[in-house]
Formats: C-alpha cells, structure tokens, sequence
C-alpha cells in the first residue's frame, strides 16, 4: 500500500538530504514536489493544503534549521503531521456497556463489508478473548447472508440465521434477544450495501441503527475509491452518526489518499485496516505507524506484533535450537516458513512493513520477488518432493527436478527459482541463528530514524 505515494515523497526528500541546513529555499522546493505528491495520491485539496502549511511552520523553526541532520528533521517533521492528519493516536473499539455490545457495520456496495465483519468477529475472538454473535440484515442479496453464514463457520463465530422474507427489523430484534439468551459479548450487524443517494436503503439503514443502537457504528471505506469513498461516509455520517472508519483493501491502493483524508474530512477516527481476503488480515490503524510506512520508514512494531500473533512459538524455538547445534536450515522448515507467511497474509505484506532504505541485501531481495502467487507456487513444489529432497536439496539436479516441476504443474526454470530462493533463506537463516541476531536487526531497524 501507498507504493507511488512512498516513491514520489522519497523523491522529493532527496534534494533536502544533500542540504547542510534548512533554508527557506530548500524547503519550498521540496515543499512543491511533496504538495504535488500527494495530490497524486488523491488526497482531499484542503488536507493537501493544512499538510504543507503545518510542515512549512515546523521546518522554519529556529530549532530545526540549527540540526546537524535537517533532512532526517525534515522528515521528521513530514511525519509528525501525516500522523496528526490520520489521529495522532489509536481509537479502540469501544465495548463499555452492558452485553451484549452492538456493533453496526454499513458501507457501500462491493466496499468488501461482509468479509470486514467476520474479520473483525475474529479478531475480538483472538485479540479481545470476546464471543461473538453476527448476523446479516442484508435481505436484498441472499447470497451476502451465506457468504457470512459460511464465515462465521469458519472462525467460530456464533451465527443469526435470517433470510429474504424477514424484515431489517425483525432480523436485528432476534439477534440481539438470542445473543443475550445465550450470553453473547459482542453483536455486530452487517447491513446490505448501498449507495448514500438511495433515499429507501438509507432509510432502511436509519431503522437497523434506531433498533438496534450499537455502541459502534462503523463505516467500511473502500481504499482504492480515494476521495468518492470519503463523500460517500459524509453522506452516511448524516444519516447515522458514524463512530468509526475501518479502511478495506488496504493491500490494493498505491494512492494513500483515502487514509489522509477521512479522518480530517470527517472527524471520525480510522479503527482499523484491512488488506487481502484471509480473515487475521485485519489490524488496528496506528496513525504513526501508518506514516512511517508511507514514507519508507517501515512498521517494524506491527511486523514484531503480527509475527508473535500468528507463528508458532514452538516451531519456531524447535528451529532455532536446530540452527544453533550447526544443522542446516532444510526445505522442510523453508515449507513451515512458507505456510506461516500466509498466515500472516502472505510475505509480500509482511516484509511489506519493513524499512525500505534499511533492508539487508537479502530482505530486500525477497521483499522484490516473493508475493502471494509465487509463494503458493513455491509451497506446490516443496509438495512435490520427496522426503530425501527436502532434507537435502543438494541431490535435486536433472530428472529430479523435472519430475519435481510436472507433479507440481510447473517449469524446470520454476524449480530452479525456488531453489535459488531457498539458497538465500538459507544464507539468511544462518545468520540469524546467533542467539539475539534476530532482536538486534529488528532493534536497529526501528532505531534507523528519529521518532
């Protein structure tokens, strides 16, 4: 996410790096190109214009034209706005009241709303230790009810059962009555999707909200719609008073403009943001955070959280005592590695959060080549092998690898791509095989810049 916003403002920082110190001049120059960075991005015209006028008062400053290092300061300064625009600090869900608490969710159509409610259902699950009743009153797609019925299933959600011939109504009244039958912490409604000029849906949203009145009424923004989606929650912030954005798609929107721009032009905090389809790809919207990935600082607290949240602990101490008696990192465990990346929403997102500027040769190289189909073809392959292979891929050379490549419905040159990149893990795994490697790189990635 924010991939040609992050190049341009690069860019643009690039001639102030090579300044002594800060001037007037300077600053206007890279000022101009960082204005015109982020109107490329599809951020809101006033936001635009309160970024620059806040970052041209703070480079100014007396203080920061005397700093040995003015491009890091300026940087700084960037980012110290960017975080202000987006909030400044997290908004948490709100679960203060009797349960079950009420959770409704609205948003426009195809805005991915349903798969959000059962990746919020499953992260209070995981994260809030919360049991969680949801239920659709979409009655105008019966298929939205059972895509969230099958979901629900499949994260151990409780689930409502309701169909067309029901009323919003009835559907929400029910819930919420068997919800406190059976001693439900959290509710959460997903609504049909709708357009905020379709007066009769958006009356019918009005309903859901008087019926029901949740404690959170959160509004699903689509990422990639840039500025039509933020007029689209001005008009549903008339019509229900909105306590929060969660940002969908957040793994398809090059642009940014979306995450800068809502929480200024609504005064509504961003909660959450979601990216890619698996239901743990869901996580809270740190303003900061979110700044210092836009501009290529990395996000190594979230990336530190996501790994402790979804590896396995064992796994991982089994390899590392493996690696330490001096036996070499195998296909077998690069397999592990592999499946443990997707559980984490695919590796592409998570070296995703890395810094740019400060990844070793080899981060860098995966975060280049490894994305979600490669590594699902990657994974068919190790499949494909044999026990003796994986143990020691040296022996794979001709009619291995061809046998390899046709059981896995690949080429030769495929294998031979996996192999390569097994080659660098492996290179990779040794060095961080010493006891604390691992902790010093992720110490000294997040002490790269000043915060």
């Amino acid at each position: 996410m924010f991939d040609n916003l992050t190049a341009r403002l690069k860019q643009s920082f690039k001639n102030i790096r090579g300044q002594g110190r800060l001037s007037e001049h300077n600053i206007k120059e890279s000022l101009r190109e960082v204005k015109k960075s982020l109107i490329e991005a599809d951020v809101a015209y006033p936001v635009v214009k309160t970024i620059i006028e806040q970052v041209r008062q703070g480079a100014i400053g007396q203080k920061v034209t005397e700093s040995l290092a003015p491009g890091q300061a300026f940087i700084k300064i960037v980012s110290d706005t960017l975080t202000s625009i987006m909030g400044k600090d997290l908004s948490e869900l709100n679960l203060s009241t009797q349960a079950p608490a009420i959770i409704m969710v609205a948003g426009l159509q195809g805005s991915g709303k349903t798969t959000t409610v059962a990746k919020l259902a499953y992260w209070l699950k995981e994260q809030k230790n919360k049991s969680v009743l949801v239920t659709s009153t979409d009655i105008h797609r019966p298929a939205a009810i059972l895509q969230l019925e099958n979901m629900a299933e499949s994260i151990g959600a409780l689930f409502h059962t309701s169909n067309a011939s029901q009323t919003p109504t009835y559907i929400v009244q029910t819930a919420i009555q068997a919800a406190r039958n059976k001693g439900v912490d959290v509710v959460i409604i997903d609504t049909a999707g709708r357009l905020h000029i379709d007066t009769a849906m958006m009356d019918e949203v009005r309903t859901i909200y008087a019926v029901s009145n949740p404690i959170e009424s959160l509004f699903v923004l689509d990422s990639m719609m840039g500025q039509d989606a933020v007029k689209a929650a001005q008009g549903f912030n008339e019509a229900i008073p909105l306590t929060g954005i969660i940002l969908s798609k957040m793994d398809g929107d090059a642009r940014g403009g979306a995450a800068l721009s809502v929480k200024f032009t609504l005064g509504k905090p961003i909660k959450f943001i979601g990216s890619g389809e698996k239901v743990t790809a869901l996580e809270p919207f740190y303003p900061d955070r979110i700044a210092s990935r836009i501009l290529g600082m990395g996000d190594v607290l979230s990336l530190v959280e996501e790994v402790q949240r979804h590896t396995d602990q064992k796994a991982i101490q089994k390899l590392n005592q493996k690696l330490q008696k001096g036996k070499k990192f195998d296909l077998e465990d690069f397999l592990n590695q592999l499946i443990q990346m997707d559980n984490m929403g695919g590796m592409e997102q998570l070296l995703g959060k890395l810094p740019d500027e400060n990844s070793t040769a080899l981060l860098a190289s995966a975060k280049n080549t490894l994305n979600k189909k490669l590594t699902s073809q990657m994974q068919a392959i190790i499949r494909s092998m044999t026990k003796k292979e994986r143990l020691f891929p040296d022996i794979i050379q001709g009619s291995r690898k061809r046998r390899i490549a046709g059981g896995s419905g690949t080429q030769i040159q495929d294998v031979n791509r996996l192999l390569k990149q097994f080659n660098q893990m492996q290179k990779m795994m040794k060095r961080f095989s010493k006891p604390g490697s691992m902790n010093k790189l992720l110490q000294r990635l997040q002490n790269h810049y000043p915060r």
